[in-house]
């Protein structure tokens, strides 16, 4: 295999992978079940100890 060739396999799959991942991510993000988990998180720097 040549340079190109690797380097066209890295730049494509790098790329789809990274879509997936944030995809992932937003969803597990903006999954209502963890709304409380991110609300009580948000919370914390406000609670005193």
């Amino acid at each position: 295999m040549s340079y190109e060739t690797l380097a066209h396999i890295a730049q494509t799959w790098g790329t789809v992978g990274f879509v997936v991942m944030f995809a992932l991510v937003l969803v597990y993000a903006l999954n209502p079940k963890n709304r409380t988990q991110f609300d009580a998180a948000a919370k914390m720097p406000l609670e005193k100890d």
